[in-house]
């Protein structure tokens, strides 16, 4: 044990004795005290050493390590180097150039030099510190939040270099290591990379920046694409840029309060005409939701509802006209209207509406339309037509004149006769007739004697004289007829 010490006193001592004479003529100075450089790139170490004039350098070499011999290891030699370490010396200056920079070359570098009597090295040497490049950056970023992305090492890099930033593999024009976005948006969404400007092959790993993001360019798609046939089936899908994606779809119906239906498609079956309609959906996530724009649903179907309609809408006289109109609901609309008469093979007309101007009425019957699309065709019920002939139409007029103009005269016809024994002369009162003025009546009676008549009989009993009296219309003269009963003669 006693041995041992005085042995590693010895040591010791001959260090001492070593860096003191350094003091007197022996010296190593290096360039630089710390070295920061970028996994893969190639660093230089320098130093400049000096000797007394009488002594001869026979070998020259950078170490790392001593091993447990007391022996110092070439670089040159050591196979975690090989091919990678260069030296280069001119004058009494020594340059080590290390390239495919390893995490694991981080060490402190010290150069040693030897003479015929003994070798020298130089403290304390350079710490080279070898890092890797990596991107730092918050993992959650909501859209509309500020973040830093960072181009980072462990160490600070020597030379106060420029950066290059990457996203998707494109170069940016920011040259420092912070990359500042003010106001993020799905846009900037990406692979993100940085390298140190002059080693833009030593590029850091690519990480992925995630925004996240409430629903948007929320859309509608309808399947099939082509013409939609009532009774067929139809799908409607609703798709939506959100991270994280979408997590709940609504579907409705335009101007209705309720949902139609959830889920990212909506099937409509056996669709019919009343689901015609805009339609669209709601998309949503836990940062929000966006309502897609409208869709517009077009259900094609075959006319239904077909109808007669008939004008002028009251009786229907001959040598008049009437118009028979159809109508039908149908999509696309009715492109042929078709018009029929029951129990007639052949069409009447073609066209919305029929016309039949001077009906006869041997046009009196039933009448129908058909309406038809591309898709099928539908008939009316029918119409029947009834046509008033003209005998009948003078028989109404009769018995209308009748009641409104001689029913009145001969009403005051008979009230005359009832006075004629007190006057011949009689004016009619037309205050209570309104427009109807009558003018003076006379009876004519001959002046002759009358003979005595010859023995009654059954046809003298009955013999009637007819006199005539005329009474005045305004605009208008109408003969009326009263009979006379002579009195029957006395026998003496």
């Amino acid at each position: 044990m006693a041995l041992r010490t005085t042995r590693f006193m010895l040591v010791v001592l001959f260090w001492s004795v070593k860096v003191l004479l350094g003091q007197k003529g022996w010296n190593v100075m290096y360039t630089s005290k710390d070295i920061c450089a970028v996994k893969g790139s190639t660093v230089n170490l320098i130093c400049t050493y000096s000797y007394p004039k009488d002594q001869k350098v026979t070998s020259t070499f950078w170490f790392t390590t001593i091993d447990n011999k007391g022996k110092f290891a070439d670089l040159r030699k050591a196979a975690s180097y090989k091919d990678r370490v260069k030296y280069k010396e001119s004058m009494n200056e020594h340059t080590l150039i290390i390239s495919a920079l390893r995490q694991s070359d981080s060490a402190v570098y010290k150069f040693r030099f030897k003479t015929k009597k003994d070798g020298y090295y130089g403290k304390p040497g350079i710490s080279l510190s070898v890092s890797d490049l990596q991107v730092k950056f918050p993992t959650t970023v909501i859209e509309g939040q500020g973040v830093t992305l960072t181009c980072n090492t462990t160490c600070i890099l020597s030379g106060n270099p420029t950066y290059i930033w990457y996203k998707n593999g494109q170069s940016l024009t920011i040259k420092h290591n912070s990359l500042n976005l003010n106001t993020v948006s799905s846009k900037d969404t990406g692979r993100y990379s940085c390298a140190v400007n002059g080693h833009e092959d030593l590029r850091s790993p690519e990480i992925v920046f995630t925004v996240r993001y409430g629903p948007k360019s929320t859309s509608v798609s309808v399947s099939p694409s082509s013409e939609i046939v009532e009774g067929s089936s139809v799908t409607l899908t609703c798709s939506s840029d959100a991270n994280p994606p979408v997590n709940k779809y609504t579907w409705y119906k335009k101007n209705e309060t309720s949902p139609k239906a959830s889920g990212q498609s909506y099937s409509i079956t056996n669709i019919r005409s009343e689901d015609s309609g805009e339609y669209y959906c709601e998309a949503k996530n836990e940062y929000g939701c966006f309502n897609s724009s409208s869709v517009f649903v077009d259900v094609h179907y075959g006319p239904k509802n077909t109808t007669v309609s008939v004008s002028p809408s009251g009786e229907i006289m001959e040598g008049s006209s009437v118009t028979l109109t159809c109508t039908s609901d149908a999509n696309p609309p009715v492109n042929n209207y078709t018009w029929y008469k029951r129990n007639v093979t052949s069409p009447k007309a073609s066209g919305q509406s029929y016309s039949i101007t001077n009906i006869r009425s041997e046009d009196s019957g039933e009448y129908y339309c058909e309406a038809g699309n591309m898709l099928r065709s539908q008939n009316s019920t029918s119409r029947l037509i009834s046509v008033a002939g003209k005998s009948g139409m003078t028989a109404i007029l009769g018995v209308t004149v009748f009641i409104l103009v001689l029913l009145p005269c001969v009403s005051g016809f008979i009230w005359y006769r009832k006075k004629a024994s007190k006057s011949t002369l009689i004016e009619t009162d037309t205050s209570n007739i309104g427009q109807r003025v009558c003018t003076h009546v006379y009876d004519t009676i001959p002046d002759t004697t009358v003979a005595p008549p010859a023995a009654p009989t059954e046809d003298t009993d009955k013999q009637k004289i007819v006199y005539y009296s005329s009474i005045h219309h305004i605009n208008q003269e109408v003969p009326l007829y009263s009979t006379v009963q002579l009195p029957q003669p006395q026998t003496g």
